[in-house]
């Protein structure tokens, strides 16, 4: 029988987004606050993923000898390290989070039956790599605060709060929302990046966050005036007004995920948004938002 294990590991370091071929100014303009001399550090959390069959002993691997191997090949090279000196890979090609786990799997998977690469720079920005060429995954979390009521306009209070309980009450209820968008693309072979984090920000603010944000999403949100506003439904919405704006920044739109709060969450999976969108939900309890 095969199974999947996962190995995290840890480890510090600075980094600076700076192209020397480029002015002072363009630089900024592409990498932000990441252009600032000397460079900025992260606390980076790395979780290796690895298939095979389960042996006499219960095990895919033996833990102890993956923890050694991910500190001689990663961690001991990069812990305490400015990226941009540490390997000679990002010489030619930027330490972005994407392409630091892209470099990581090149020297795991002599080691390792790896299956995928998650590298977290921040809670709230990560890359995946799965080993498919220049191809990987970054997402992004943000945030935004919104009311709304979950009821069918054509049935009655009580009919709706049959089916939506509590969440049917006419004047409402609110939720901190908190939001991952997850796009896949291909690793440029200079930047080291799928897409430009700072315009991927700007779109997911602009199309979303801002619009969406301290709103009672029936009313101030047109979209919503003939659809219920279940985390599912937002999510689906979400998915479809970034679908294009992120395909204008040279990437594509691979998931959504929406948290309602801790118990009620769902995720899109983008690449079904040309037909039925079919989101996966994990609620508790159920029909509870």
């Amino acid at each position: 029988m095969q199974c999947i294990i996962n190995r995290r590991a840890e480890f510090s370091a600075s980094h600076q987004y700076w192209l020397p071929e480029l002015s002072e100014l363009s630089n900024y303009e592409k990498f932000g606050a990441g252009a600032r001399f000397p460079g900025h550090g992260h606390n980076y959390e790395l979780y290796v993923s690895m298939l095979g069959e389960l042996d006499q002993y219960g095990m895919v691997l033996n833990l102890s000898d993956v923890k050694h191997v991910i500190k001689k090949e990663v961690t001991s090279q990069l812990d305490a390290s400015y990226l941009n000196d540490s390997w000679p890979e990002f010489k030619d090609t930027l330490p972005t989070t994407e392409n630091i786990a892209r470099l990581i799997w090149q020297r795991l998977a002599p080691h390792l039956p790896l299956v995928s690469i998650q590298l977290y720079e921040h809670p709230r920005l990560w890359a995946e790599y799965k080993g498919a060429g220049m191809e990987a995954y970054l997402t992004v979390g943000t945030h935004f605060s919104a009311a709304h009521r979950l009821a069918l306009p054509e049935l009655s209070f009580e009919e709706n709060s049959e089916i939506y309980g509590k969440c049917a009450r006419p004047n409402g209820h609110g939720h901190n929302y908190h939001l991952e968008v997850t796009v896949k693309g291909d690793i440029h072979p200079k930047t080291g990046m799928l897409v430009e984090l700072t315009e991927l920000h700007k779109v997911i603010e602009n199309v979303v966050v801002e619009p969406f944000d301290h709103t009672f999403l029936n009313k101030d949100i047109p979209y919503f005036a003939n659809v219920v506003p279940t985390a599912e439904n937002i999510a689906v919405y979400i998915a479809q007004l970034l679908k294009t704006p992120i395909q204008e920044l040279g990437a594509t739109i691979y998931r959504v995920k929406l948290v309602e709060s801790p118990n009620n969450s769902c995720e899109i999976d983008c690449s079904l948004l040309d037909d039925e969108v079919k989101p996966v939900i994990q609620a508790e309890p159920a029909l509870v938002h």
